[in-house]
Parts: C-alpha cells; structure tokens; sequence
C-alpha cells in the first residue's frame, strides 16, 4: 500500500452546482486494484465467470467491498473497519483494518499534488473506450500518477464509501474513476457516479484504503 499525506480537496457536485473542501488525514491506499485472484483466494470463493487472474475483480457491489474488508481485516489479525448490521454499515475511522476509500481520499489520491483534470495523458495513464479493445486489463500496465497509484483512471470504477445525495437518491453509493468501457470525458479525478449499494457491472470493482 502507499502511504497517502494529509492535506485538503476541494470536489464538487455539478449537477447541483456545488463545491466543499475537505480535511484529509494521513492514510494508506493500495497502490493497485483488487484483483480476481487476490478477491477469490481471501473469499474461498470461485468466480462464475472469470478465471483467477491479475485483472481488477468486477461484479462485485459496494456492500461485497466492504464484507470483503471485514474478512481481510480478520484474517490479517486486524480491527474490523465495519460494523455491519444488515443494511446498516457503520464505519469506525479510527479502526486499523482494511475499508475503501471516501471519495474525498479518492480524489485526492488520484490527483496526488496535480491541478488539472487527469494526472497525465489518458492513453499512458488510463484504458478507456478508445484504447482497451473492449476488455478489462491486468493492473499495473499503465503507467502511475505521481505517487505510484496504478490505474486511478480507467480500466474500472472504484467503489467510495459515501452516499451520493441521501435525500433524494437514499442509499445509492458513490463509484470513482471511469473504466475500460467509459469515454474519455468520464475518466477524470472529479468524475463522479452512483448508484445502489447492491448494483453489480463488470467495469466497477474496488480498492483498499487503511487508515493509521
């Protein structure tokens, strides 16, 4: 994992055309996606329709991130991060497990000290429509942002902890990132999606974040 610094982002929601700043605390993120492999091997669990493999895990909802989390978190003899009761999932900050990212630690971490949209150009740093031959990608073949984080852009979206707009979209989720089947324009460091915590597709996976 790579050790993110603290500091502070600005995001902003265009459809309501708003922007707020937050604080972010010292925290580790993966410096990869989590991969079919990785997933399967920590679940005990046999994909139905990919082999083991070094791609990214796809399929996968928010709420079987932040089980998998929990169980990697056991496993490794570390705090549980969530404590889960049904569809309630409270997160304990302060906990050394393993969770994901909020989007601000997201967004902050893929811009990683950059200004603009993307931390480079796209074809280096990102599969997307236009370059992926219409398939996902083994991790770590593009080059990294300034921090050493692997496909931050492209290849597949990335589940975020916070709701989108509780009031009026209830429990949808926020994902990051574009992917392999997203135009150019929705693979960039503010681009944000949503949706059920339940919703499966097979460019959404999932990174892991610690805090510390």
């Amino acid at each position: 994992m790579v050790k993110v610094p603290g500091g502070e982002i600005e995001l902003r929601d265009d459809r309501i055309k708003s922007k707020w700043k937050a604080e972010i605390r010292p925290f580790l993120l993966g410096r990869y996606l989590v991969t079919t492999d990785f997933y399967y091997t920590i679940t005990n669990e046999s994909p139905n329709s990919f082999n083991r493999d070094l791609k990214p895990v796809v399929n996968i909802s928010w709420y079987d991130a932040i089980s998998f989390c929990n169980l990697l978190s056991q496993k490794a003899g570390l705090g549980k991060s969530y404590s889960i009761n049904g569809e309630n999932i409270v997160c304990d900050w302060e906990s050394n497990g393993f969770r994901i990212p909020t989007e601000a630690e997201w967004q902050y971490a893929c811009k990683a000290g950059t200004a603009g949209y993307r931390y480079g150009e796209l074809n280096n740093i990102a599969w997307y429509n236009e370059n992926s031959g219409g398939k996902i990608h083994e991790i770590g073949t593009k080059e990294p942002n300034p921090w050493g984080l692997h496909d931050m852009l492209g290849n597949v979206w990335e589940w975020c902890w916070d709701l989108y707009d509780e009031q009026v979209y209830g429990t949808y989720r926020i994902f990051r990132g574009g992917s392999w089947a997203e135009d150019a324009r929705g693979c960039g460091a503010s681009c944000r999606r949503r949706s059920h915590p339940t919703f499966c597709i097979d460019d959404l996976g999932f990174r892991l974040a610690r805090s510390f």
